[in-house]
């Protein structure tokens, strides 16, 4: 009995600790500076191949500096430089390292590109496609989640932070980034799309896309027990999610890799339009599912979890 007190004791008081420490790194203020940011019209819908995905570029390197990460390996910079049809892309990666088990992965991202300037409509303002929630809701996540992680420095697996493009017409970023490891590496993903309102399951909630195909899901939630926030399984399968975003290359090629969202997207009048925009947004809801990935990521970050393999459903090609 008395060991199940002080057992019982000790969860509360690191989950107090934990509680302490994420609340003055990721604050609202931080997390609301960073969205502004990414959605706002000088970023001009951050469009592939355009002057405001460059500014956005520029932005997300910035912040990797300040928080002290450091370039992929064989990389100068934070550029992962590709070419599509003859013209420049790149993604913004860069790690933390990891300590005992650094050549274990572990993926954290999301997609920094978005629609651009749309064709104006008679009687229309507005032509930014901002993409506030699509994604520079789940951009902002990952920075947060980078500030927090360098912050506690007590991540035994390498940490991947990663901004895709070309999302948005074809995932092109994502599928290079796939080419450039070894998905046997990679123990897990957390891709983040979408997490600027309330899920369909209600205020601390978000869902997990392919949630059946590994015990990805399962690890996650069983380290949020005690707290409010509860993950689901995708409820819009018919939708297709989990193949839908950039997770879906490496899930392919066997990585457990998960797309977490909290998009109500079959009544989301937002989606895909220029009223996607910060004003639309639940900030709260996007603090909220934060600080949910940061804690249920905890046992994969420090190799006491390894979630299960997804078959593969391709081999990967040069």
């Amino acid at each position: 009995m008395k060991k199940t007190f002080y057992t019982l004791l000790a969860l509360l008081f690191t989950q107090f600790s934990w509680a302490q420490d994420i609340n003055k790194i990721i604050t609202a203020e931080y997390v609301d500076g960073l969205i502004k940011t990414l959605s706002s019209d000088e970023m001009e819908g951050r469009a592939t191949f355009s002057p405001g995905i460059e500014k956005a570029a520029q932005f997300i390197e910035s912040e990797f500096k300040s928080i002290g990460l450091l370039p992929l390996e064989g990389e100068t910079g934070f550029r992962q430089s590709f070419e599509l049809k003859g013209k420049p892309l790149f993604n913004v990666a860069g790690i933390i390292p990891g300590k005992s088990r650094a050549k274990e992965l572990v993926v954290i991202s999301g997609h920094y590109d978005h629609l651009g300037i749309m064709k104006v409509k008679d009687g229309q303002q507005d032509s930014i496609a901002n993409g506030a929630d699509d994604d520079a809701s789940g951009i902002t996540a990952m920075i947060a989640l980078a500030k927090y992680y360098k912050a506690l420095n007590n991540n035994e697996r390498t940490l991947v932070f990663v901004a895709f493009t070309a999302e948005e017409i074809g995932g092109f970023g994502s599928r290079h980034f796939s080419k450039k490891l070894n998905p046997d590496d990679v123990v897990a993903m957390f891709n983040i799309e979408m997490i600027g309102k309330e899920s369909k399951f209600g205020k601390n909630t978000a869902f997990i896309t392919g949630y059946d195909k590994s015990d990805f899901g399962k690890i996650l939630q069983k380290n949020l027990n005690g707290t409010p926030f509860t993950f689901h399984p995708d409820p819009y399968t018919k939708q297709n999610l989990f193949y839908r975003s950039d997770n879906a290359t490496l899930a392919a090629l066997g990585v457990p890799a998960h797309t977490i969202s909290t998009d109500q997207i079959d009544t989301d009048q937002f989606y895909h339009t220029e009223k996607d925009e910060y004003s639309t947004l639940d900030t709260a809801n996007i603090l909220a599912t934060i600080k949910a990935i940061a804690l249920s990521a905890t046992s994969i970050i420090k190799g006491i979890d390894t979630p299960s393999r997804i078959p593969r459903l391709v081999e990967q090609h040069d």
